[in-house]
């Protein structure tokens, strides 16, 4: 039998290893030679680079319809926190150092969380579709991805209006699994992100044209049975081309996906 690790002893222990890592990540952050995202720019750079939106109230299995409410509230608050900022040269982009931390006393409320295998909820759930969103984004740009966290080793719903693939999902928690990128081009991007009625949307911007063009498939995509366990397998891969000449600069896996299914299906 597997020994417990410090966090899985009781609940208080558990609150003491999330503020320990809270706090290492602030003496990170102080001490660290990163140079954050914090300038804004309100009008958009010239170049679009790609826009996705996503529906902010979905089906979830059994998912109080609730919480999915409270979600679309959370994200109104945290967007305008995103909204406009610039990724120039040289510059990481952090969530968390953006947005802050979700509390009660700003506004959020209590939204769908993930954690292992299930559902849960939690004041400020729903920033994941947030970082989902920006994540998209930045796989069709050539901006470097330098933390980014999964909740995909379960596959906790059918894929109801899913408009990406599985595996392309991000796992964040204040502010110890943070959603980072790097910009290592000379050209500056710009991130815009609002919500409507019923979607969250984004666009990712530049100050150039880019040169390089970028296309996200699946492979191998489907469901198999072991030892009477369910699970989603397949690959994600993503192709860089180059606009002009249409050349392959490469194309590679950036996901072997092998999620047990936490739903029903007729496999």
């Amino acid at each position: 039998m597997r020994k417990k690790l410090f966090c899985e002893i009781c609940p208080l222990t558990y609150k003491i290893s999330v503020l320990k890592n809270i706090l290492l990540r602030h003496i990170k952050n102080l001490i660290g030679k990163e140079k954050l995202s914090g300038e804004k720019s309100y009008e958009k750079l010239p170049c679009s680079v790609f826009r996705h939106s996503s529906p902010i109230r979905r089906t979830l299995g059994n998912v109080d319809m609730t919480l999915q409410e409270n979600k679309a509230k959370n994200l109104s608050l945290a967007a305008p926190e995103i909204n406009g900022i610039l990724i120039k040269p040289g510059e990481t982009f952090s969530f968390w150092s953006l947005v802050g931390k979700c509390r009660a006393k700003d506004g959020y409320k209590k939204g769908l969380t993930i954690s292992n295998s299930g559902v849960s909820s939690g004041v400020g759930g729903g920033m994941c579709q947030l970082t989902n969103l920006i994540h998209w984004m930045v796989l069709h740009s050539p901006l470097d991805i330098t933390e980014h966290h999964h909740h995909d080793e379960f596959d906790l719903f059918p894929d109801c209006e899913r408009r990406v693939p599985f595996g392309t999902g991000t796992s964040i928690a204040y502010n110890y699994l943070d959603y980072r990128f790097k910009n290592n081009t000379d050209n500056t991007y710009q991130l815009m992100v609002y919500v409507t009625d019923k979607e969250l949307c984004g666009e990712l911007l530049s100050l150039n044209e880019q040169d390089l063009k970028y296309e996200i498939r699946t492979l191998n995509e489907g469901f198999i049975k072991e030892n009477g366990v369910v699970l989603r397998v397949g690959s994600v891969w993503r192709k860089c081309i180059n606009k002009t000449s249409g050349k392959v600069i490469f194309d590679k896996c950036i996901r072997e996906n092998r999620a047990r299914v936490m739903y029903d299906t007729d496999f």
